[in-house]
């Protein structure tokens, strides 16, 4: 008998489809990775499982990235399989080669990336010689109810038409590649051609990203601060006292940003008004209106990510986690990556069980006072058809984030915020709106105006669920003062201020920018073509904003999000090669109104191609062509003299270079690199290793080969050459533990500690503490430690706690290899490995463990290298 296979993206989906079939094509039986009864196969994917590559002959490994085998533009795509989902892929490859599978249906997602996934395991699935042929036809879903499911599978779309849609999804993928390979690879050899690897990635969505972090701090850094002065009095009424605060009713918004109605900018002029109203009598008038306020929308990823970095400071990408494990692992959330903050208009009746559920269930810990919202959103009938929630035409691949019928449980702490989040939006966004009374009082002292608001809460509304209660909300409540009162100006405070820059990105509101990229497009059709995407997806963001970091365009400060020198001379480097397309969100919006052109027919896949592939050979030429030492750019200029000739240091593309000259005219000659070993100068770093001839030891370095190291950097005077050259210094690490390297003298330190090995003395050498036994030409002893430890300084005062306690205090800003996170820990000895290795803090439960169970803590250790 002849079957169907259906091919979702998601096994969770597979199994909302088999239980909507289920009532009308008969029970299925379950086997090790898809189910089947006599009319169809039903399996998944789990995402992505292959990847495009260029072909073995086009492939250009990174020891050849030179202009020489630039642009690499293929004449097809290969597929590789990723490895991590290879028994996946080779289990659907197996289904669909069947010889009872007949036919196709692609169940993936709704969308240009669900219908890139099924047509590259399909093309995967083909064949040695030959073509695959079986019917495909689309199921296209914007509900998983099951009557939603079966009425899709009434209406399967045919190959035909689902064909625009594959081509705009193969043509964002492909050109991806070919702009992110090629930029990439190109500027690498750009920055490279001194010797050396310095790793220069560039992408559609990345590049633009790390513009936008860039102009922001370019803003920071020459921001110039003016001073400024407001005026704040204290007004006497006979129920008592309130404060207002001066303005100027003319005053109207201008071009320039750092006016306000309510600023001075002389000190004369605010002491002046100080002085003409002190004492005197004000006239007061009044006027109160209503507002109301409601509850946002429901919960996208990004969204979702914005407000935990804004509430909890988790990263997007600890949020993306955390959501795909309360979706995956506990199934308590629906699917996370999505764009979507609106419900299908079918799941009325989904959001008055899930609020049953919520509403019944004893939830632990500070969940449990949600119940009683759900209970109240039930009884009063808030849950009721809505366009603010429940809209079709906002539903594309996915619909919003929401709590499931399953009950939490065992939730980690930080699982548990982030399920709170979830819930309280999922009901605050049925509640009525919050009602306030807004109150704002004019205190007039002759022709001086003061202004003084409050807003009280009158009713909570949606606001109740997050814990707000109108008889306590007092906050915004104001002295009464009576019809014609006179008030006595009581004193005025005249304080002077100074205009600050623009706060630095954080993950929230760079997620943000992201998010909203489209509106900084001026034109009008990439703009809209661009309006409901941003840069890259929900999915996706996450992982670019990690990747800059990774790749050190960024650094992570706290919450902010601070570029580096790598970045901004990425940023020089683009500009100058006027290759700015790469930079800028308009190359997103071209690409997304051409693709919407695709998907309507008007657009033929061949023609895109073609303008990819001249825009890339474009990029690569500009690149290839262009002197190094004439890139234009906004340099800076060193306050640290040339230890040479004392002259002025500048920076160009490439160098720090002495301005000096001689007597005879001649250029003093000093300069140095500004990307040692594949590693930027921060500006601060240059001027202290100028000053102080040494700095270090540091991180980032790389080989020739491309391996990272760590190492001190020194300023070292070469007779021969009659001037200053950088010189890497090793200490003497490299002869550690062979016994015939030169003594070292550390009469000139006093000792760390003693060795917790040989009870010798510890000193600091290179960029290790080392015992004093473990060097020189007689080795007996092999203990020593990093003074630098995943980019976390381990203080001499720290090393010797070490030693003489055995741990060190918490530090706190090591970072993870693998993740590229920053995490706590302790060091701590172990003697039974003889190593110094990492202890972490014990986590202490959000929830009480139920009674009866089973209860310890065990600390956490690795061993550091």
């Amino acid at each position: 008998m002849s079957k169907t296979l259906i091919i979702a993206e998601k096994p969770s989906v597979a199994q909302d489809i088999v239980r909507a079939l289920t009532p009308v094509a008969g029970k299925f039986d379950k086997q090790d990775d898809y189910f089947e009864n006599d009319q169809y196969v039903v399996s998944s994917a789990v995402g992505h499982l292959v990847e495009i590559a260029a072909p073995e002959a086009f492939d250009v490994k990174r020891g050849k990235w030179s202009f020489a085998h630039l642009p690499v533009i293929p004449p097809h795509f290969d597929l590789n399989p990723i490895d991590k989902n290879k028994t996946r892929l080779n289990a659907l490859c197996k289904l669909i080669r069947r010889k009872d599978v007949t036919a196709l249906i692609n169940a993936c997602d709704a969308g240009r990336e669900g219908e890139l996934i099924f047509r590259l395991i399909v093309q995967y699935a083909q064949p040695a010689r030959g073509k695959l042929d079986k019917p495909i036809q689309r199921l296209w879903l914007q509900s998983m109810t099951p009557a939603a499911i079966r009425e899709g599978f009434e209406k399967l779309r045919s190959d035909a038409q689902m064909l625009p849609l594959a081509d705009a999804a193969r043509c964002r993928s492909e050109a991806d590649w070919l702009v992110g390979i090629n930029g990439t690879r190109a500027m690498t050899a750009f920055n490279s051609r001194d010797g050396g690897f310095f790793l220069t990635t560039v992408g559609r969505v990345q590049t633009p990203t790390l513009s936008v972090v860039v102009e922001r701090e370019e803003k920071i850094r020459k921001h110039i601060a003016r001073d400024y002065w407001e005026l704040r009095a204290n007004f006497d009424a006979e129920a008592g006292q309130y404060e207002g605060k001066w303005f100027d009713p003319a005053w109207k918004k201008n071009d320039d940003p750092d006016r306000r109605a309510d600023r001075l900018w002389t000190q004369a002029e605010a002491e002046a008004i100080a002085k003409a109203v002190l004492g005197k009598p004000a006239t007061v008038t009044e006027e109160s209106k209503p507002t109301t306020s409601s509850c946002g929308a429901l919960y996208d990823l990004t969204t979702l990510q914005r407000e935990a970095n804004s509430r909890f400071g988790f990263s997007a990408k600890t949020t993306l986690g955390l959501a795909q494990a309360l979706y995956e692992k506990h199934k308590v959330l629906t699917y996370p990556r999505t764009d979507s903050r609106f419900l299908p208009e079918d799941y009325l009746a989904v959001a008055k069980d899930t609020a049953k559920m919520l509403s019944q269930e004893d939830l632990p810990g500070p969940l449990a006072a949600l119940s009683g919202h759900a209970a109240t959103a039930l009884k009063e009938g808030y849950i009721k058809p809505t366009k603010k929630v429940f809209d079709n035409t906002k539903v594309s691949d996915h619909f919003a984030i929401i709590p499931t019928l399953q009950a939490p449980k065992s939730l980690t702490e930080p699982e548990a915020k982030l399920y709170e989040l979830v819930v309280k939006r999922f009901l605050g966004v049925f509640f009525p709106p919050a009602e306030f009374l807004v109150t704002t009082r004019i205190s007039t002292i002759e022709k001086h105006q003061f202004q003084t608001n409050g807003k009280v809460l009158v009713k909570p509304g949606w606001l109740a669920v997050y814990g707000k209660d109108a008889d306590e909300d007092e906050s915004g409540s104001l002295v009464p003062v009576k019809p014609n009162e006179l008030v006595r100006t009581e004193s005025v405070d005249v304080k002077g201020l100074q205009t600050k820059p623009p706060a630095r990105y954080t993950e929230a509101t760079l997620l943000s920018a992201m998010e909203g990229a489209g509106k900084l497009i001026d034109d009008d059709e990439l703009r809209e073509a661009m309006a409901e995407k941003g840069l890259g997806t929900p999915a996706t963001r996450a992982a670019t904003i990690e990747g800059l970091i990774a790749e050190k365009y960024m650094l992570r400060e706290g919450r902010e999000l601070i570029p580096t020198a790598k970045a901004f001379q990425l940023m020089t480097l683009l500009r100058g090669l006027e290759v700015e397309d790469l930079t800028k969100p308009e190359l997103t919006g071209d690409w997304e109104y051409q693709l919407a052109q695709m998907e309507k027919g008007k657009l033929k896949r061949e023609q895109f191609m073609a303008e990819i592939a001249t825009m890339t050979e474009r990029m690569v030429a500009k690149a290839k062509g262009y002197d190094r030492d004439t890139i234009p750019g906004d340099y800076a200029t060193l306050k640290t003299p040339c230890p040479k000739c004392g002259g002025v240091v500048k920076e160009n593309y490439r160098r720090f270079t002495c301005q000096g000259k001689d007597a005879a005219g001649e250029g003093c000659g000093f300069s140095i690199t500004k990307i040692p070993a594949g590693r930027s100068f921060e500006l601060h770093e240059v001027e202290a290793f100028l000053a102080n001839k040494r700095i270090g030891p540091l991180e980032g370095f790389r080989s020739k080969a491309g391996w990272p190291f760590t190492a001190e950097m020194a300023l070292v005077y070469d007779e021969e050459i009659a001037n200053w050259k950088l010189e890497f210094d090793f200490g003497d690490d490299a002869k550690d533990g062979e016994g015939d390297g030169e003594p070292v003298d550390f009469s000139a330190q006093t000792s760390l500690g003693a060795c917790p090995k040989c009870k010798g003395h510890v000193y600091e050498h290179g960029s290790n503490y080392v015992c004093e036994h473990s060097v020189g030409a007689h080795v007996t002893c092999d203990f020593k430690t990093g003074k630098i430890i995943l980019q976390q300084p381990i203080e001499p005062a720290q090393a010797s706690k070490l030693l003489g306690e055995g741990k060190t205090d918490l530090l706190e800003n090591f970072v993870s290899n693998k993740t590229r996170r920053k995490f706590k820990a302790f060091l701590v000895y172990d003697k039974k490995e003889g190593k110094v290795v990492f202890e972490f803090e014990p986590r202490a439960s959000k929830f009480p463990p139920k009674a009866g169970a089973k209860t310890g803590a065990k600390a956490a250790a690795k061993t550091t290298k």
